[in-house]
C-alpha cells in the first residue's frame, strides 16, 4: 500500500472535502481523487460516503481513519531506523506560503546537492495549525512564524529571519507619514487570527491608532496586490522576496517596529532527528 494514498484519505476524512484536502497537500482536485480510488480498490471497499455538501467515512473508513495516523507515524520511524547509518529518509516539512516561496527554494536545492537520498514532503499552512502538527508527530518539522508562547522543550526552535513591520502603500504615498496613513487610509489587515497579524493587531493598539478597516486578508501576496491596485494601506512583515512582481507598492518603516520572526521549528524526540539537524543546519547556513 502506498502511504501517500492513506495519507490523502485521512486529509478528505478530516476536511469533509476533496477541495480542502487538496489545498492542504498542495494537489489538485483530480490527483487526490484517483489516490481515494485506487486506496478504496485495494482494499475492496468505499472508505468515503457523501454526508449532504461534505463528505463522511464509511463504518470501514472510520475503522481505517482511527488506526491510521499511528500506522504512518510508525512506518515513517521504521524507514529512519533502517537508514540510519545514512542520511535517507522522508522528511515531512511544514511551511506558510512566504517560507515556501521565499526561504525553501534555496533550502531545497542545497539540501538536495548535499543529502540526495533525503527526500522531503512539503505541507502548506498557516503557523498555528503547523506548529500543532510538529508538537504531536504528525510533521517532523516547519518553518513557520515563531509562536507567541514558550517552546515547549519537546520542540526545538531556530530562528532564521527578522521581519520588522512596515506599513504597506501604494507607490504614489512613498513619503507619506506611515503612522498617519495607517488612520487616514482605508486599511487592509493582515489576518488577526495569525500571528504574525496578532503582532501588527497589538502595535495598532499600542498606538492607539482606529484604522478604517476594509478588508481582512491572510495572504501577504495578496494584500500586497490590492495595496497596487490603491484599495488601501496595510502594516505587515516586511517577508522575504520575491514579492510580486509588477507592483508598485511603498515600505514604509515604522518607529518602534515589532519583528516577526520566521524560523524551523521540530521535535525533539523524532526518529528522524539526524535528518532534522541536517535540514536545521542547512537552514541556519542560509
Amino acid at each position: 500500500m502506498d502511504t501517500r494514498f492513506l495519507e490523502t484519505f485521512l486529509a478528505v476524512a478530516e476536511s469533509g472535502s476533496v477541495a480542502a484536502a487538496a489545498r492542504r497537500l498542495n494537489l489538485t482536485a483530480a490527483g487526490v481523487a484517483q489516490r481515494l480510488r485506487a486506496l478504496e480498490a485495494e482494499i475492496g471497499v468505499p472508505l468515503l460516503k457523501r454526508a449532504g455538501r461534505s463528505l463522511a467515512p464509511t463504518p470501514a473508513g472510520a475503522r481505517i481513519a482511527a488506526r491510521a495516523p499511528e500506522l504512518l507515524v510508525q512506518l515513517r520511524d521504521l524507514a529512519a531506523l533502517a537508514t540510519a547509518d545514512a542520511l535517507a529518509g522522508e522528511l515531512r516539512l511544514g511551511a506558510v506560503p512566504t517560507a515556501i516561496i521565499g526561504l525553501l527554494p534555496d533550502m531545497m536545492t542545497a539540501m538536495r546537492e548535499r543529502h540526495p537520498r533525503i527526500e522531503i514532503r512539503i505541507v502548506p499552512g498557516r503557523s498555528e495549525e503547523l506548529f500543532a502538527r510538529v508538537a504531536e508527530g504528525a510533521l517532523d518539522a516547519a518553518l513557520i512564524v515563531q509562536p507567541p508562547f514558550e517552546i515547549p522543550k519537546s520542540c526545538g526552535w531556530a530562528m532564521l529571519r527578522r521581519e520588522p513591520l512596515i506599513v504597506l502603500a501604494p507607490g504614489r504615498l512613498a513619503g507619506a507619514e506611515p503612522l498617519h496613513l495607517l488612520s487616514a487610509e482605508p486599511f487592509i489587515r493582515y489576518d488577526e487570527a495569525s500571528w504574525g497579524g496578532q503582532l501588527a493587531s497589538a502595535y495598532l493598539r499600542r498606538r492607539r491608532i482606529r484604522p478604517r478597516e476594509a478588508f481582512e486578508l491572510v495572504t501577504l501576496d495578496a494584500i500586497a496586490v490590492l495595496v497596487d491596485r490603491g484599495l488601501g494601506v496595510s502594516l505587515v512583515p516586511d517577508w522575504a522576496p520575491p514579492w510580486p512582481e509588477g507592483l508598485s507598492l511603498a515600505r514604509l518603516p515604522v518607529p518602534d517596529a515589532p519583528v516577526r520572526c520566521m524560523g524551523l521549528a521540530w521535535g525533539r524526540a523524532s526518529p528522524r532527528i539526524r535528518l532534522i539537524e541536517a535540514l536545521a543546519g542547512q537552514a541556519m547556513a542560509g
